[in-house]
């Protein structure tokens, strides 16, 4: 049997080299779009919620807040509506996003006395496998035995995220659902620089050797 390279291995493998993921489709940017809406096209919002909608909410998926998903989410979206004509583009969109997302989180944390525990992960293994099943080929992604072998993969990369430690484990998410760059999560965490470098390096060590059966 000819085993192939997991799609997760091979993000794995992209995020150590430095990749950001998602990259941005071709169009007006996040901070274009912003400006857009503060100027009155609500067009240039509804562009820029399809944008971010999904990897926000698995950011807070992944961080813990499931059964407040949807709640933080909205409450992320009214701030970004309340705010878009103070914001300034000294900083991308996507960091003052999960700037803000982040805050959200940790308030929700604050009220419910858990400020720290970010290891009761939640568990969302439908999402991130369609994510995975759609990188494959259209000819593969199509064989029943791919799809199987495909979400096992892509439960085992999900239960892998969720099993790091906590700040790893948002490093990893700002990178990876964010496409923040490191100088970007430092601003997000207010952590220095070489400390999210090694936040990033241990998860993805971390992550690869949870995936290795699969290469």
């Amino acid at each position: 049997m000819v085993r192939t390279i997991s799609p997760a291995v091979t993000a794995i493998d992209a995020f150590a080299a430095g990749a950001q993921w998602p990259a941005m489709s071709a169009g007006p940017t996040d901070e274009e779009l912003l400006a857009a809406y503060a100027a009155g096209d609500a067009r240039a919002f509804g562009a820029l919620y399809e944008r971010h909608e999904r990897p926000v909410y698995r950011y807070f998926l992944r961080q813990g807040a499931a059964a407040a998903a949807d709640d933080l989410l909205q409450e992320t979206w009214m701030a970004v509506i309340r705010h878009a004509g103070r914001f300034e583009p000294r900083a991308r969109f996507t960091t003052w996003l999960y700037t803000v997302a982040r805050s959200k989180m940790i308030d929700h944390w604050r009220v419910r006395g858990d400020l720290l525990s970010l290891d009761d992960a939640a568990n969302d293994p439908d999402s991130a496998e369609a994510g995975l099943v759609a990188e494959l080929p259209a000819s593969d992604a199509d064989r029943p035995d791919v799809q199987a072998l495909s979400r096992a993969q892509a439960r085992a990369f999900v239960e892998a995220v969720e099993a790091l430690p906590a700040v790893q484990r948002e490093a990893f998410l700002l990178q990876a659902e964010g496409g923040l760059s490191l100088e970007e999560i430092a601003a997000v965490t207010q952590a220095g620089n070489e400390t999210v470098k090694s936040r990033l390096r241990y998860a993805m060590s971390k992550l690869r050797a949870a995936m290795e059966d699969w290469q």
